[in-house]
C-alpha cells in the first residue's frame, strides 16, 4: 500500500473541513479580482455564500466534476423552464432561480477542486462547455417565450440568432488560447491588460466606450435571467395575450449579440493577443 503524499496529509479531510477551511483553500487571494473571469454577482454576494454550500458538498462527497455537471443541468433547465408556454411570471422566476443555482455551482465546483487538490484540464473543459450550453439554452428559451404559443413573428429565430452570437463570442475568446498554443506561445500574452487593448488609439477609445456601457452583459446568463423576469412582470402588469416586454427584450438581445460578435472579433484582431 502506498503511503499518503505530503499534500494529502496536510490538507484537512472532507469530514473535518470547516467553512473557514474551504474559504481559505478554495478562494485563494486574487480570485475575486480575476479579469474577465469572475462575475460581478460572484464578487458582490455569491463568493460570500458559496463556501457554505461547498462545505456541504464536500460532506456529501461530491467531486468537482459532478458539481460542474449539476451546473450544466441547472443552466439548461433554466432555458427549458422560461420557454414553457404556461406559468407567466412563475416560469420566469423559476428560470432566474435556476440560474442563481448555476452561478452557485460554478463557484463551488472550483472551490471544491482547489480545496481537495482535484483541479484538472477536464474540469476546465467541462466548465467552459457548461457556460456555452447554459447561455445558449437561456437565449433560445427567451426566443420561444417571446413567440407566445408558437405564433408567427420570428422570435424563435431571434433567440437562435442570439444564441449563435453568444456561442461565437465565447469561441472567439477561447480560440485566442488555441491559436497561441498551436503557435507555441503561452496562453496569456505578455503585457497583461495592455495586450487586450487595440493597437489603434481610435479603436482603443471605442472599445473603452463600449465597455463602459456594459450593454454586452444582457446576453450573459445571470443578467438575462433577471431581465426575463422583469419583462415577465411588466407583461403581467400590462395584461393581454401579447408579451410585448418579452418581445422587446428578445429583439434587443439578438441585436446586441450580433453587434458584440463583430466588435469582439475586431477587438481581438486589433489587439496584441495574437502576437
Amino acid at each position: 500500500m502506498s503511503s499518503p503524499t505530503d499534500a494529502e496529509t496536510s490538507r484537512p479531510s472532507r469530514r473535518a473541513a470547516t467553512v473557514a477551511d474551504v474559504r481559505a483553500g478554495g478562494q485563494p487571494p486574487g480570485l475575486k479580482e480575476r479579469r474577465n473571469e469572475e462575475h460581478w454577482a460572484g464578487r458582490l454576494y455569491m463568493r460570500s455564500l458559496s463556501p457554505y454550500f461547498s462545505w456541504f458538498f464536500l460532506r456529501l462527497g461530491f467531486t468537482p466534476n459532478q458539481l460542474t455537471y449539476l451546473m450544466i443541468v441547472c443552466g439548461m433547465l433554466a432555458g427549458l423552464v422560461v420557454a414553457l408556454p404556461v406559468g407567466g411570471v412563475w416560469t420566469a422566476l423559476g428560470g432566474a432561480v435556476l440560474i442563481q443555482a448555476y452561478l452557485l455551482l460554478d463557484c463551488s465546483d472550483g472551490e471544491v477542486a482547489r480545496y481537495t487538490g482535484q483541479t484538472s484540464v477536464a474540469g476546465v473543459f467541462l466548465d467552459r462547455i457548461g457556460h456555452y450550453l447554459s447561455e445558449v439554452a437561456l437565449l433560445i428559451g427567451l426566443g420561444v417565450r417571446a413567440q407566445a404559443a408558437w405564433e408567427s413573428g420570428g422570435y424563435v429565430e431571434l433567440g437562435l440568432l442570439a444564441a449563435l452570437g453568444a456561442a461565437l463570442i465565447k469561441a472567439e475568446t477561447d480560440n485566442v488560447v488555441v491559436a497561441r498554443a498551436k503557435s507555441g506561445l503561452p496562453a496569456d500574452p505578455t503585457g497583461g491588460d495592455r495586450a487586450l487593448r487595440p493597437r489603434s488609439t481610435g479603436l482603443a477609445l471605442a472599445r473603452q466606450a463600449v465597455a463602459m456601457l456594459r450593454f454586452h452583459r444582457i446576453i450573459g446568463a445571470v443578467e438575462l435571467s433577471l431581465l426575463i423576469l422583469a419583462a415577465a412582470v411588466l407583461d403581467a402588469l400590462v395584461g393581454g395575450h401579447t408579451p410585448v416586454a418579452t418581445r422587446v427584450l428578445a429583439v434587443a438581445v439578438a441585436a446586441v449579440a450580433v453587434v458584440q460578435t463583430a466588435l469582439h472579433l475586431v477587438s481581438i484582431l486589433a489587439s496584441r493577443r495574437l502576437k
